[in-house]
């Protein structure tokens, strides 16, 4: 074997042998890369220097603003009102607390931007109150982690500044603006699929809430999803760039939790903190090893030889966005999102522009095939999550899942293979 052959062998064997080993996805990506590097005899100087240069952006400033602005409005009671204001909207349908669950997931996830962050404020709030009121436990796990992979589409979401940096500096406002629709026709897929359900399985109807606490209930709601309205409408007017619209939101959200919810001490602001700082230390120890990761891959013409590869086994646009959907999604059981969209982005975005599809559409494809990996075994981390608050075991709801792994996979190839679904409103504003 030449250099080349034995070099991409280190680089790939030695990161995936590291992942079954359960060694940290970040220690993973950069021990691998200075493997391949020894054996090449290059300077270990350049590994340190793309490492400085992954996270030495400009657009990587607002993942630190969205992920406190999360932090805050997750700790200050906004779940909370979330679920009540979903509850005023669509609770009295049959199995309406399920209705309520999605909804207030889709509300949430235009604040988070996280999967898991969503089903960690939503589900210990849904996940009992549904069983309480005579819902399998079953369903209302499937329920919460399913709903919660809007979180990765509808903006705003920090990973998607990541995939944008990945994809080489396209424009974030287009990719929080190409997440609404799927995101939103996400949502009432499920509602659908979760009402059908629910009128099988004879679960009750929700209670007639009064019209002066359904008022009370959406004007405190209201402040709380104005966090979203400030990023998205800042973005899409051109008020603000979208590092500028997470600052803002950050500020308006400690504002709104503090001095007008009052839910929780100030002193509570440590705690926070500490929370945001845990989670941004982890996302760009991420961001840097694995631009170092990607920098080797590109030295060693890896994206090259797959996308000559993946064109080479058919001319078919739908074969080839079949196997990068295929790719996507057993790559998301296995690997974190963050640092899988900066491998795979390098590797498959020319594949698909090779075969006409708009970075922008693949950047959402990405994103919902990552969210569904988020809740798959091995790996998925939202599984996990809902399964610990459920108090189930992984096997016995990841079989239950099936229903809503079937929704998630067709609407998967909706948005593959209409761009319009993706592309209609940044084509439109921008």
């Amino acid at each position: 074997m030449d250099t080349n052959t034995i070099a991409m062998l280190i680089l790939l064997g030695s990161f995936f042998l590291m992942l079954i080993m359960r060694v940290p996805i970040a220690f993973a990506l950069g021990l691998s890369t200075l493997f391949t590097t020894w054996y090449l005899d290059i300077p270990l100087l350049i590994v340190a220097q793309q490492m400085v240069k992954g996270i030495n952006s400009f657009s990587l400033m607002a993942i630190p603003f969205f992920i406190l602005a999360g932090e805050i409005m997750s700790e200050g009671g906004i779940s909370k009102r979330l679920i009540d204001f979903s509850n005023v909207l669509i609770g009295r349908v049959r199995g309406g607390l399920a209705m309520v669950n999605i909804l207030a997931s889709m509300f949430f996830g235009g604040i988070s931007g996280s999967s898991v962050a969503d089903t960690s404020s939503i589900g210990s709030i849904m996940i009992p109150m549904m069983e309480k009121e005579g819902y399998d436990k079953d369903y209302s796990i499937n329920v919460t982690i399913t709903s919660s992979t809007q979180g990765v589409i509808i903006p705003p979401s920090h990973n998607m500044i990541i995939y944008s940096m990945a994809a080489g500096g396209i424009s974030v406002g287009k990719l929080f603006l190409g997440g609404m629709i799927p995101g939103i026709l996400l949502g009432v897929s499920l509602m659908i699929l979760s009402y059908a359900i629910a009128v099988k399985r004879h679960y009750p109807k929700g209670e007639k809430i009064s019209f002066s606490d359904a008022k009370k209930i959406i004007s405190e709601s209201l402040l709380g999803l104005f966090t979203a309205i400030i990023i998205v409408g800042g973005v899409l007017s051109g008020i603000f760039t979208a590092t500028e619209s997470a600052a803002i939101a950050a500020v308006y959200a400690f504002i709104i939790t503090f001095f007008v919810y009052k839910d929780i001490p100030f002193k509570h602001m440590y705690v926070i903190l500490r929370n945001s700082i845990k989670t941004l230390a982890i996302i760009m120890a991420i961001i840097a090893t694995s631009s170092a990761f990607g920098w080797m891959m590109a030295y060693l013409k890896i994206p090259t030889l797959i996308t000559q590869t993946l064109i080479g086994i058919s001319s078919s646009k739908l074969v080839i966005l079949l196997i990068v959907n295929v790719v996507l999604l057993l790559l998301g059981m296995i690997m974190d999102m963050a640092p899988l969209i900066m491998i795979a982005t390098p590797i498959l975005l020319p594949v698909v522009t090779a075969v006409g599809m708009d970075p922008i559409q693949f950047g959402i494809v990405m994103m919902l095939n990552l969210g569904i990996g988020l809740i798959t075994p091995p790996v998925g981390s939202t599984l996990f999550v809902g399964c610990s608050i459920g108090g189930a075991k992984i096997e016995q709801i990841a079989k239950s899942l099936l229903p809503f792994y079937l929704l998630l996979f067709a609407y998967l190839m909706l948005i593959t293979f209409i761009p319009q679904i993706t592309l209609a409103i940044p084509n439109f504003f921008m």
